[in-house]
């Protein structure tokens, strides 16, 4: 049983973010604060909340060590590619040198980074440095070369 005293302004803010924090993560961690701060065994609070009973003691554990901050405290984990290192040399040469299409920029990053991603991967990392993939027009079939150049100078 982990012996904790809450604070009246602990309380107050523990009693408004157990149900309005826009995380809620953090608010069921409140959820098991309050709880906690109202004489509930341990067991009761874990089934009250839905939490296991090793969560139960991880939240009152950082409770203890840094009291709410603690609590608030979330890190998501996300991983980084390892393309993102090369992202501004890539982006310039994307810019200066357009591809036609994602085997093309496969090859291009590859050649430039000794890295090898799949097509999603590729299509994914090209979206976040802004860049999408855009549909072209077709010149229009025909024998007029007049038309044809009035075409590309309109579109």
């Amino acid at each position: 049983m982990i012996k904790i005293e809450f604070s009246e302004q602990d309380l107050k803010t523990i009693e408004y973010e157990r149900f309005n924090h826009p995380i809620p993560l953090v608010q069921r961690r409140m959820e098991v604060l309050w709880l906690k701060s109202q004489g509930l065994p341990h067991k009761q609070i874990a089934k009250l909340s839905g939490v296991c009973d090793n969560a139960l003691t991880k939240y009152l554990r950082l409770y203890r060590k840094g009291g709410l901050d603690e609590i608030r405290k979330v890190n998501f984990y996300r991983p980084k590619s390892e393309l993102e290192k090369y992202s501004d040399s890539i982006e310039q040469y994307f810019r200066e040198n357009p591809v036609a299409s994602i085997a093309e920029a496969i090859a291009k990053i590859q050649e430039l980074t000794g890295i090898r991603r799949s097509k999603t991967q590729v299509r994914t990392f090209l979206r976040k440095l802004g860049m999408r993939h855009r549909k072209v027009g077709s010149v229009p079939a025909g024998a007029d070369p007049d038309k044809q150049e009035q075409f590309k100078k309109k579109s």
